[in-house]
């Protein structure tokens, strides 16, 4: 029986190999081949009698039958017997062999057939071979292909065969004349050449080890020629290939004689095939083989051919190579290798032909003899060992080439023969010369360059970091290259060429030099007379230098910080111990720091501060070695003349220097040359040098001053410009930057001079130069200078004088003669700069040097106060801002700076303010300021009122900080200044808002401390002034009001009795304030007439509130506004119905107006209280809408909102909309809430009304009364609600209902009840106080004539029942009693929210539910049974609720009907519908909780029954259903009576865990056959049931778990199961209509191998 089925599976999986889809194919051949590797023969027979009797069988159905055959074979050919493989191997043979003609698909698959079964059956296959290999005939082109494959696959059993094949074949090869054929015979000849030699090579595991090259060499010849005589000159490309590839082969097998006499032809004619072909590489590899061959058997003909194949090789080497082709690499490595193979036997010729073609000044020929001499260098070395010398003074040539691309192959080559031991020869060191030199290429990009196409393009940053990346490579890995380098590499340290090397120069001797340290090496000096090292002091001042900018060229300053570190011993032996304790913190600090984040003024004091230090450390008994560091720095200077900022750093380093140099001569001398070094343009060369003078000074005032004055004397300050070319402004500018140079050296001189002896000489040695620098003089007359430079250089240094003088400790005594006149020179300098746009910082600097003259004694007197005060203050507030003087000035420097520049303009200015303050901190000091400013603070120009109020703000902030008041002071302008402040509190400007309540609130302060307070008194007052602040960036103008309102409340509590006229005066004027808003915060006006009269205007009410209606639209102030709005809502709280009822009739929506009309009435608790309930009480009362039919012809009726309670809802909204009614709110929420929830069901769907009421409107209100189209009815319910949530503070409630779209879904008659639950699940959560009132007032409109409404509060009971917190609050009678009888609704959506709730009533009252027990199972097993439910959608929540109250019933109460119910529900198992079947399989795993009682044996025949249904569905396309089906499984689980099936539903059915269908099926297939073998049939049976199921995962499912099921069992087991009828529908499911169901049908077959 089980060959039958074996066969009949296998005839089957044949017939169905040719599907006309792809994956089933795959799949069948896949099936086939499992049954084949357990039962070979059976389905090898099966293969061979199908293929046998289908004789015209199309070929691609034979391809896969016999593709499946071969990998049985390959699989299995040691379980084959011979009288199988004979059968096998003739029936490969004759589907092989069938066609003479060449059909490559087919026919290969015969042939790898043979091929796998030649691996074993080696004798037999080639015994049918042969038969078909006969001599004097000319054999199928597959039977030599199939022999040239055998002969690879098994060599050792085919060798043996080919001394008699080759004899057959030789004579063959003058026959064929087919191009295929004589490929097919050129292949097979390499492939026996190539056979032969493995096996020759292998002698010691061959079956016969006699065998001897010999045996086969005559034959090979022979072969050969014809190959080579013949076919080689074929035009066919294909056949030349295949010949030159066969020849490279057999060389090997040659005899030596007869290889030594051919090689003059063979080499030529192998090359001569270049210009043929455009492919190289087997060309390339068989001369290579040719080649090898010829060198190892010492051939002397080879040398003739030299010169011509490297004439030919080598240009091949130099052409462009492209690495996406693969081929074309591939040859690139086999020219080099016979480079390679040439160099063990022509050594000579081949480097004189490299170095001589290094000299050609092309490109790709240098490029390419790189590349061929670098590989030699490293394929090569024992035959180059000679050749060193002669190599590296070839490589002369290349190290000029100025090409990148030359260049990096150049690196390469030097990167080998470091390696490889040439550096450490004789012209080693100018190779290491050329990397550094390619280190030192420029950081920077200079112009840049057109773009280029090339994509091997070599930029200068590729070559740098590739060379970087050599030398820190031989620096750390290369031992032999440590003594090249050391001390080597110190001469690039200097030389300014090399400054873009020194970072990787720097890190390489940093490495020498610590890893000699550490071996104690007597190397370790600079006393090399052979090298030009630099000295000890020159290495030491280029290392400071290029320390002080540490992240340039690469990151240089940590190397170059190493290096000085470990030359510390070679610089002094002095400086070791000091430079060991203060290096390594440097080192570190840059390590942690970058570019961005390092300070460069504190980083450059560090070094100085090292450098001061060691000098300390050194002079004390060398100080000749200061002297002698000056005069080397000094040598230095004109080196930096590129990199000023470097420059002016070693300026100051020299300065440190001269300041610990005793020697005066020296200091003399060296102020001299540093003097006349500067490049007066650059200003940091200028700061520089001014530094180094000051730093002398300090110890050499005297010597310093004179030699400044010699300086002024000098040549370069002497030339004096002509009048005429003064007029023209054509000075000389290097005088002038000379001037500035010499002026900023007097600056630093004083600040840095000894106390003790720079005051007397100030005014004498120090201001007089610098004036008479400063001023020109022609023919006697003072003329204006108009130099920037000099200007900003005479500011500074005047500065820089004041904070000396001022810092000085015996300045008490010192009289500054010369303040006034230089603080005119200030104020002259600012009046010269244009008012148009800020061009330079020259108003800057220059009030930043008359807040230090102002330090100074004598006091100013008051008129050059106010002089100055006026000057600064008209300088700066005038500008323009940035943005509208761009047109003005075009050469200005970029915005980012320009920005910069205003700022840091306007800072200074305040500063220069305070330092006037602080000469009279008083109330008459502070007018004296505020006089100037008070002008501005009024400015109709923003950006004047703002620079005025931040100013004054700070200033105040300033004069309180610095106040000190010792006895009772009247505040006298207090009012004054209030006044003048408080309109700005509502500037335009938030700026200038904010800043002037920070005024108020510091006046006030100021105000508290003269009253006598102390500092650190808290008033309420200012605290609640201070937090009012917060409130003025918004520019809502009511705000601003209330917020000027409160304000002026803090002032009058806080301002003294004695001002409060002077304050009402200024706001008087305020009142006239340009700014609108500013004028509408002076007033304090108060409607007092409707509060004293309003009861009195009766029918006037409506007349009233239609002219504040139109006021309204026209007034701009918001104060008037306000005031109109006070007086609505003083008119409602006196005559509350003539108001509500006028404004209902206004126009629907409502506009701006009105609205604000409304929510003015919430100003008072009581009044919105009224309001609301007046308003609610209406719409209770009214028809929600009016039905109307459209068209006599249909059923349908449309229906319109009626218009009353639509402006009511609307009004509701601007009510609740108001914060102001949320007092009022939470008194009315119950009512407020089951009022605007009915309202919102009544008016899901309703449409606008069409005819508004137009009785009691004027003209102009009927005009306007007609309802825009995209007023939407819902919408405005739905806003009202939303509002009531919002005022009741339910936040969590408004999160829930936003974050799940409740809003919106209840405004779409179709979702409308999903947005109500989830409004009553938030409700039940959040709101549960409420709750009974709401439900109360809720449960009429269950009976109410609207449907709507029906729907709405059907859902909210539903979803309410779902929560305990009904049960807590009592309200599950009234809750179930308002829904039962809402189950015969006339409404289906009705009936469904009744069923959905009493389900939920499971949920929400787990502890009475036994009570209720019997309606709710009632109810639900009716809700199943509904008939008029076309979408299924009551029989789900029918199920979904039986669910629920399943798991809370105990079992005696389901016991009586839970075979009944698990009926009801099979049929829901099938059912189209995802829903419905997940909700089914959902109760059934439900009522697995009562399935251990009395019914278990009812039921567990149940989940017998129902067992299959469930694994199949377990693969459904429903997520949903499989969630379901995991969940019942897990449930019956425990009820089969098999632990095993048990624990694998709760091991691998996790909810959320992925399931691998197949194995889960596959391992509980062997658990049901072991724990129910009785029921085995029945599952299968089950299983087959499904075969016809309408869902294709349905069947492919049946039909896995059927194969699972059958190849599990054991024979004897397999008895019991009706095979025929089972295997022939799996049989039939190979014709489904769907793929993937034909798919799992095969792989089922491939399952049953042991049927």
């Amino acid at each position: 029986m089980g060959t039958n089925y074996t066969e009949a599976f296998s005839v089957a999986l044949i017939d169905a190999a040719f599907d006309k889809d792809e994956c089933v194919r795959q799949e069948v051949s896949q099936a086939l081949q499992e049954l084949g590797y357990r039962h070979p023969r059976l389905v090898l027979l099966a293969c061979h009698s199908y293929l046998s009797k289908h004789s015209k069988l199309v070929h691609v159905h034979r391809i896969i039958i016999l593709h499946s055959m071969e990998a049985i074979v390959k699989e299995t050919i040691g379980q084959l017997d011979q009288s199988l493989a004979r059968m096998v191997i003739s029936l490969a043979s004759e589907e092989m062999t069938r066609s003479k003609e060449v059909l490559p698909d087919w026919q290969v698959a015969a042939s790898n057939l043979l091929v796998a079964l030649g691996c074993r059956f080696i004798n037999e296959v080639m015994e049918e071979i042969l038969q078909k290999f006969q001599p004097g005939i000319l054999p199928h082109f597959f039977v030599v292909h199939t022999l040239a494959n055998l002969s690879t696959a098994n060599v050792y059993g085919m060798v043996p065969f080919l001394t008699a094949i080759l004899g057959t074949m030789l004579p063959m090869l003058g026959m064929a004349k087919q191009d295929a054929m004589k490929s097919v015979f050129t292949i097979a000849l390499g492939h026996f050449s190539e056979s032969i030699l493995e096996y020759l090579a292998n002698l010691d595991k061959a079956p016969d080890p006699t065998v001897r090259k010999d045996a086969f060499s005559s034959e090979i010849y022979a072969s050969y020629e014809i190959l080579f005589n013949v076919w080689l000159q074929h035009k066919e490309a294909k056949l030349r290939t295949s010949v030159v590839d066969a020849i490279g082969q057999m060389v090997y097998l040659m005899p030596h004689d007869k290889l030594e006499e051919q090689l003059p032809k063979l080499i030529p004619g192998i090359l001569s095939l270049y210009k043929k072909h455009s492919e190289h590489f087997h060309i390339t590899q068989s001369l290579c083989h040719v080649l090898d061959a010829a060198v190892n058997m010492g051939s002397r003909a080879l040398e003739t051919q030299i010169d011509n194949l490297l004439s030919i090789l080598h240009p091949q080497i130099c052409a462009s190579l492209d690495y996406n082709n693969h081929m074309a690499v591939k040859n690139h490595n086999e020219v080099l290798r016979c480079f390679t193979v040439l160099a063990r036997a022509y050594t000579d010729r081949l480097i004189a032909f490299l170095l001589q073609k290094l000299e050609v000044h092309n490109e790709k020929i240098r490029i390419g003899t790189l590349t061929v001499l670098k590989h030699l260098i490293n394929s090569a070395s024992p035959q180059l060992e000679s050749k060193k010398p002669l190599i590296l003074t070839g490589m002369k040539f290349a190290i000029q080439d100025n090409n990148n691309k030359v260049k990096r192959t150049v690196a390469q080559v030097i990167s080998a023969m470091a390696h490889h031991d040439y550096l450490e020869l004789e012209g080693g060191e100018t190779m290491m010369e050329f990397i550094i030199r390619q280190c030192a290429l420029p950081c920077e990009p200079g112009t840049p360059k057109p773009h280029s196409y090339d994509p091997d393009e070599v930029t200068d940053e590729n070559l740098r970091n590739m060379c970087d990346n050599i030398l820190n490579l031989l620096t750390t890995t290369v031992k032999k290259m440590e003594s090249v380098l050391w001390p080597f590499l110190l001469q690039f340290v200097i030389p300014a060429p090399y400054l873009n090397a020194l970072a990787p120069v720097c890190h390489s001797l940093a490495f020498l030099g610590a890893k000699k340290e550490q071996t104690n090496s007597n190397k370790f000096h600079l006393n090399c007379p052979e090298k030009d090292l630099p000295n000890p002091l020159a290495l030491l001042t280029r290392l400071m230098v290029i320390s002080s900018f540490p992240y340039r060229g690469r990151g240089r300053g940590i190397p170059a910080l190493r290096l000085l570190l470990v030359a510390a011993p070679i610089v002094h032996p002095r400086v070791v111990n000091v430079w060991n304790e203060e290096l390594p913190p440097l080192i570190q600090h840059l390590e942690e720091n970058s570019e961005d984040s390092l300070p460069q003024r504190q980083w450059e004091d560090k070094l100085l501060l090292l450098l001061s230090t060691s000098l300390e450390a050194v002079n004390p008994g060398d100080e000749t070695w200061s002297s002698q560091l000056i005069e080397e720095m000094t040598k230095h200077l004109s080196s930096y003349n590129s990199h000023p900022q470097e420059k002016g750093f070693l300026y100051k380093c020299a300065g440190v220097v001269l300041r610990q140099t005793l020697n005066v001569d020296v200091v003399r001398k060296q102020l001299i040359e540093i003097l006349q070094t500067v490049r007066h343009n650059e200003i940091l060369e200028r700061e520089g040098v001014a530094v180094c003078i000051g730093f002398c000074a300090k110890t050499h005032l005297d010597d310093t001053l004179a030699k400044l004055e010699d300086f002024g004397k000098s040549d370069i300050l002497r030339k004096s410009p002509s009048l005429f070319h003064l007029l023209k402004d054509k000075s000389d500018v290097d005088v002038e930057k000379a001037k500035s140079t010499l002026i900023l050296c007097y600056g630093f001189l004083t600040l840095y001079a000894p106390e003790e002896l720079i005051l007397a000489r100030i005014e004498k040695d120090v201001i007089k130069q610098v004036l008479n620098h400063f001023n020109t003089k022609v023919l006697g007359i003072k003329v204006e200078t108009k130099d920037l430079t000099i200007k900003l250089s005479l500011m500074k240094t005047i500065s820089l004088v004041a904070r000396a003088i001022y810092a000085n400790k015996k300045n008490h005594s010192f009289n500054f003669s010369r303040k006034r006149e230089l603080l005119l020179y200030m104020q002259d300098l600012i009046k010269l700069e244009t008012m148009d746009v800020l061009r330079t910082p020259t108003r800057q600097q220059a009030m930043i040097t008359c807040s230090h003259l102002l330090k100074l004694d004598p006091v100013l007197n008051e008129a050059d106060m106010f002089e100055l005060i006026k000057t600064s203050l008209d300088s700066v507030f005038g500008l323009p801002p940035l943005g509208m003087d761009k047109n003005k000035d075009e050469s200005c420097v970029d915005v980012k700076d320009r920005e910069i520049l205003y700022t840091e303009t306007l800072c200074a200015l305040q500063e220069l303010l305070k330092q006037i303050l602080i000469q009279d901190l008083s109330p008459d000091g502070l007018q004296a300021v505020f006089k100037h400013i008070e002008g501005w603070i009024t400015s109709s120009k923003d950006w004047e009122r703002e620079r005025a109020v931040i100013t004054t703000s700070k200033l105040l902030l300033f004069y309180l900080e610095k106040l000190n008041v010792r006895t009772m002071v009247s505040f006298h302008n207090l009012g004054a200044l209030i006044g003048r402040l408080v309109p700005r509190c509502t500037d335009p400007l938030v700026t200038v808002r904010q800043n002037a309540v920070d005024c108020l609130h510091t006046l006030l302060c100021i105000q508290m401390r003269y009253a006598g307070f102390a500092p650190d008194h808290t008033d309420e007052s200012l605290v609640r002034l201070k937090n009012l602040q917060s409130g003025l960036h918004q520019s809502d103008s009511q705000l601003l009001f209330r917020t000027c309102s409160e304000i002026g409340q803090v002032i009058a509590k806080s301002l003294p009795q004695d001002q409060l006229s002077i304050l009402l005066f200024m706001l008087f004027e305020g009142l006239a304030d340009p700014q609108s808003h500013c004028s509408s915060a002076a007033s304090v006006i108060i409607n007092t007439l409707v509060r004293l009269r309003g009861n009195g205007l009766g029918d006037q009410i409506p007349e009233v509130l239609e002219v504040l209606h139109i006021r309204l639209q026209s007034i701009s102030q918001e104060a008037v506004k306000a005031s109109v709005l006070q007086t609505v809502s003083l008119l409602a709280s006196q005559n509350l119905s003539a108001v509500i009822s006028s404004l209902l009739t206004y126009p629907l929506p409502f506009d701006k107006q009105t609205a604000a009309m409304w929510q003015s009435m919430t100003g008072d608790t009581a009044l919105t209280r009224k309001s609301l309930e007046f308003l609610t009480d209406k719409l209770n009362r009214q028809l929600p809408y009016d039905e109307k039919r459209e068209s006599m012809l249909r059923k349908d009726v449309t229906r319109f909102a009626t218009w009353q309670p639509l402006a009511v809802t609307c009004a509701l909204y601007e009510l609740l909309s108001a914060a102001e009614s949320a007092e009022a709110v939470s008194i009315l929420y119950p009512h407020l809430f089951s009022s605007l929830l009915t309202r919102v069901g009544s008016s899901v769907g309703v449409r606008p009304p069409k005819d508004p009421p137009t009785n009691h409107m004027s003209k102009e209100r009927r005009a306007q009364s007609r309802l825009p189209k995209s007023l939407n009815v819902c919408s405005c319910s739905v806003e009202a609600l939303k509002a009531l949530t919002v005022r009741a503070n339910n936040e969590e409630l408004l999160r829930i209902m936003n974050a799940e779209g409740g809003w919106e879904l209840m405004k779409i008659p179709e979702s409308h009840h999903r947005g109500v639950s989830i409004l009553a699940r938030a409700m039940a959560r959040n709101v549960a106080s409420h709750l009974s009132s709401i439900v109360e007032q809720l449960a009429a409109n269950l009976s109410s004539p609207y449907e709507g409404q029906r729907v709405t509060v059907a859902a909210f009971f539903g979803e309410l029942l779902c929560h305990r917190v009904t049960s807590d609050l009592v309200l599950i009678e009234i809750l179930l009693s308002s829904l039962l009888p809402c189950l015969v609704d006339t409404s289906t959506v009705v009936r469904m929210l009744s069923i959905r709730g009493l389900g939920n009533a499971a949920v929400g009252t787990t502890r009475k539910i036994h009570k209720y027990s019997t309606k709710l199972l009632s109810a639900m097993i009716a809700g199943m049974d509904e008939k008029d439910d076309p979408d299924d959608l009551i029989t789900l929540e029918a199920m979904s609720g039986l669910s629920k109250v399943l798991a809370q019933l105990e079992e005696a109460s389901v016991q009586p009907i839970l075979i009944n119910i698990a009926l009801r529900i099979r049929p829901f198992f099938e059912k189209d519908k995802e829903e419905v079947r997940a909700a089914a399989f959902t109760v059934f795993g439900n009522l697995s909780r009562f399935g251990d009682g009395q019914s278990k044996a009812d039921f567990v025949e149940q989940i017998h029954s129902s067992l299959i249904s469930l694994l199949l569905h377990l693969n459904d396309s429903s997520e949903q259903v499989v969630k379901a089906c995991k969940f019942t499984l897990r449930s019956i689980g425990p009820l089969m009576g098999s632990d095993n099936i048990s624990a694998m539903f709760r091991k691998h059915l996790l909810e959320e865990a992925t399931l691998h269908y197949g194995e889960f099926i596959n391992d509980l297939a062997k658990h049901i056959i072991s724990d129910f073998p009785e029921k085995i049939n029945f599952y299968i049976m089950g299983n087959v049931s499904f075969f016809k199921s309408t869902w294709p995962e349905i069947r492919g499912n049946a039909v896995m778990f059927t194969g699972f099921l059958l190849g599990n069992l054991s024979q004897g087991e397999i008895q019991s199961v009706s095979l025929e009828h089972v295997c022939g529908a799996i049989i039939l499911l190979l014709r489904d209509a769907v793929p993937s169901v034909r798919i799992k049908a095969a792989e089922a077959l491939s399952l049953l191998h042991e049927l």
